[in-house]
């Protein structure tokens, strides 16, 4: 601990560090950049690997630039990882992770991984300004703030650069006094405008609020959420339809970024009018409602009573959609006692992917193709042997980067049945 080496970076881990080797030991460096020659200082180590501090860079990539924003770094928000590198490289390396996870943690020799989708709009690259939900901690003097990197402490933002230009404007309108808030939350329907303002709190008391900005906004306590100002929802369009998304709802934090996953979805699926879709974690709709009018029934599976309650809302006058509200694992044996089969599956698991209970549910069904979208490479690979041993073999991977400037990659995957 606290030794000081120099060595060569020849490839980048799945958590956005690049690697080198010293000693026999494989050194994780953050902030840095495979083909660099650095000088680092290691500060914690393990049998076979030890993770260091970055001192200085000796031979930098043509790569490198410098961060745009005065909170990243060591030390700093932890909310990005890669602003120093060029954004074509970023792309280069979050498709050189999803294949080297498939590899390492699949199994799968030569993974077919396609080029990464980089996302754009008129204006150009959308690699900065393009969330559309975003969390504050609040700091003892109430300052909106992010976790800093490596650490449980807390830094104060008055400015994040990935924000969408709606979440920035509430972000500087916002000034919080209230010891009893533990948190907020801003979300913003990028194509209707719309604007969620969302307040966590230990307690049930109401704050006195004024605000500037047009903007619902929300209170959620240990009994729940409930309106304080406006509608406890958003509205928000993609791909020619309209989602209802309340406060305690998931939906992709990239709006461009959802449109393109509803496309690729709807390429690998190659639904027929009498197919039977079964969309597991379906949320509040986004691939269900999509595939909807494609095929002949869909069975929507989701635990978040929030989310079923938005996708009965946003189906409307759908009528070939089933909604079970539920844990998968547990909606699943009900579905097969019942004799449920389906010709297709979209499944979009939350982080810790789908586990083998679920996936051999999934592959009971017996679809023909199981399209597969995930936002952690290494789950997906660990899911990826199940979905071997149960019949199914990888098509294709594409990855998307929804998240510019951070190592997280989303990525749609085509398993057909053997």
């Amino acid at each position: 601990m606290g030794q000081i080496v120099e060595l060569t970076l020849d490839n980048i881990a799945h958590g956005g560090e690049a690697l080198g080797r010293h000693a026999g030991k494989v050194i994780f460096v953050p902030y840095a950049i495979p083909g660099e020659r650095v000088r680092v200082e290691i500060v914690e180590e393990k049998d076979r690997w030890a993770r260091a501090r970055l001192l200085a860079v000796l031979a930098a990539s043509p790569d490198r630039l410098e961060p745009p924003c005065p909170y990243f770094g060591q030390d700093k928000c932890g909310g990005c990882q890669w602003q120093h590198i060029q954004y074509e490289r970023q792309a280069g390396l979050k498709g050189e992770i999803v294949a080297d996870q498939l590899r390492r943690l699949g199994h799968i020799a030569q993974p077919p991984v396609a080029d990464t989708i980089v996302l754009a709009d008129d204006e150009g690259l959308l690699d900065y300004g393009y969330r559309n939900h975003t969390q504050f901690a609040i700091t003892p003097e109430g300052q909106l703030a992010y976790p800093r990197a490596s650490s449980h402490e807390l830094i104060a933002v008055e400015r994040c650069p990935l924000l969408h230009e709606r979440l920035d404007e509430l972000h500087a309108a916002l000034d919080v006094v209230w010891p009893a808030l533990q948190g907020i939350s801003l979300r913003a329907g990028i194509n209707t405008g719309d604007a969620l303002v969302t307040f966590e709190t230990e307690g049930e008391e109401e704050p006195e609020l004024e605000i500037d900005l047009p903007a619902s906004i929300v209170l959620i306590t240990p009994r729940g959420a409930r309106p304080l100002i406006g509608e406890p929802s958003i509205t928000e369009e993609v791909a020619g339809l309209r989602y209802r998304i309340s406060a305690e709802s998931f939906f992709p934090a990239n709006t461009t970024g959802a449109e393109v996953l509803v496309e690729l979805v709807k390429q690998y699926a190659e639904a027929r009018p009498g197919d039977v879709l079964v969309d597991a974690y379906c949320g509040v709709g986004l691939f269900a409602l999509a595939l909807a009018e494609a095929v002949k029934e869909v069975i929507g599976i989701e635990a978040s009573p929030a989310a079923c309650e938005d996708l009965a809302f946003n189906a409307g006058e759908v009528q070939n959609l089933t909604i079970h509200e539920g844990a998968v694992e547990e909606v699943l044996p009900a579905l097969l006692a019942q004799g449920q089969r389906a010709d297709l599956v979209v499944m979009d698991p939350p982080r810790a992917g789908a586990g083998p209970e679920v996936i051999k549910g999934l592959a009971a069904l017996a679809p023909r193709r199981i399209v597969y979208v995930s936002c952690d490479p290494a789950t997906l690979g660990r899911d990826g042997v199940t979905l071997a041993t149960v019949g199914y073999r990888l098509v294709e991977v594409q990855p998307v980067d929804m998240f510019p400037q951070t190592y997280h990659v989303e990525t749609v995957g085509l398993w057909e049945r053997v």
